[in-house]
């Protein structure tokens, strides 16, 4: 198939999600990786990733975010990684920290990584290690200063939710104190195992509405000093976020298996087959598989979505959410306050009951602590 120079222009992936493995020495409520996954083996061999490192760039990626699971546990990273840097890609490491020593990360620098982002769950060691379902919040600290030290930029992520929302002021403070470059601060998006757990996860309106002015004061003091990001919740937005920038424009991830996806989260919709990179080149399944074509552009769109003057900003929102909101991927988000759905979200909302956060975490952390190692 031949593609104009209009449609290549439109739909080129900038960004690749690599992920590496799914196994991971944390087991966190909101993990990304799939709930219906159990097999760790049969992972993508370090010739296969080189190919696909290859393709992504002759398609048009400029950056590479290794990622998980815990990426660190495949031996072979370095490998992945020198590849990614002789083929002229950003490499960002995303990493639980569990596994980072100096002499890794030494190796790691040597062989081309440009940026570490590293995930926090607190901005204190019980709290943390309890939602991360592990003792790590040590091993990250010290992660935090190596990386500094060796003066590669640091991101420093934190996913929000009402367990550690009340200490937002304390974490912004943290990442200030380990000399980070960005600081992520995103409220839990309620997909894959977060779904399965908001009743625990979900923060009330009071709480959110206290973390936006906090994170906004941050904006202001440390610009200049730290970037600051804030996502605020879809769930406490009246207009939909656009998915990965659109469905099949900006961005692709490839799992530990080699299927391909839009997102990370995109096989949550079993109407949706995935192309894998073992029968198929990355550029044919991002130009022509049933998968990214199916929600690209607008032409897929229901009302209200199809008369809708935004319908090129937001795209109709996240199809996972509306998907595991409606029964339907193919709805308009129910996040959206013109979506006949919206309503599923507003009685939910309705009910929340404010809590003592941690407290109530750590009573509810033994029975969600299921998510796949």
């Amino acid at each position: 198939m031949i593609h104009t120079q209009q449609e290549q222009n439109t739909y080129r992936p900038f960004g690749l999600l690599a992920e590496v493995t799914y196994r991971c020495p944390l087991h966190c409520p909101y993990c990304s990786n799939p709930i219906q996954f159990t097999q760790t083996h049969d992972e993508l061999s370090t010739d296969e990733w080189v190919r696909v490192i290859a393709e992504a760039r002759e398609l048009g990626v400029l950056h590479l975010h290794f990622s998980g699971g815990e990426p660190l546990l495949r031996k072979d990273l370095s490998l992945m990684i020198s590849h990614a840097h002789a083929a002229g890609l950003y490499t960002n490491l995303i990493t639980s920290a569990r596994g980072l020593t100096y002499q890794r990360l030494l190796v790691l620098q040597a062989a081309g990584l440009d940026t570490v982002q590293i995930s926090f769950q607190a901005d204190e060691a019980s709290l943390g290690n309890i939602i991360a379902g592990a003792n790590a919040h040590a091993y990250k600290l010290e992660a935090a200063r190596m990386v500094r030290a060796l003066d590669l930029p640091l991101t420093i992520n934190v996913v929000l939710h009402r367990a550690n929302l009340e200490r937002l002021e304390q974490i912004i403070h943290l990442a200030e104190e380990l000399d980070a470059q960005r600081l992520e601060l995103a409220h839990t998006q309620y997909l894959g195992w977060a779904f399965q757990n908001r009743e625990m996860l979900m923060p009330t309106s009071a709480q959110v509405a206290k973390a936006t002015a906090i994170a906004a004061d941050a904006q202001v003091r440390l610009r200049g000093k730290m970037e600051v990001l804030y996502i605020k919740p879809d769930y406490y937005s009246d207009r939909p976020k656009p998915c990965m920038y659109g469905w099949g424009r900006r961005f692709l991830t490839v799992n530990p298996q080699g299927d391909v996806l839009p997102c990370q989260t995109a096989s949550v919709i079993p109407s949706l087959r995935f192309e894998n990179v073992r029968q198929q080149s990355l550029s044919r399944i991002w130009h022509e598989s049933e998968a990214f074509q199916r929600f690209r552009g607008t032409e897929w769109m229901p009302e209200p979505c199809r008369s809708c003057a935004l319908r090129e900003v937001d795209f109709g929102g996240c199809r996972c959410q509306a998907f595991l909101l409606t029964g339907d991927a193919a709805q308009t988000d129910p996040v959206c306050s013109l979506s006949p759905h919206h309503e599923k979200l507003t009685s939910l909302l309705a009910n929340i009951q404010p809590v003592n956060s941690a407290a109530g975490f750590c009573a509810l952390s033994i029975r969600y602590r299921t998510n796949p190692t």
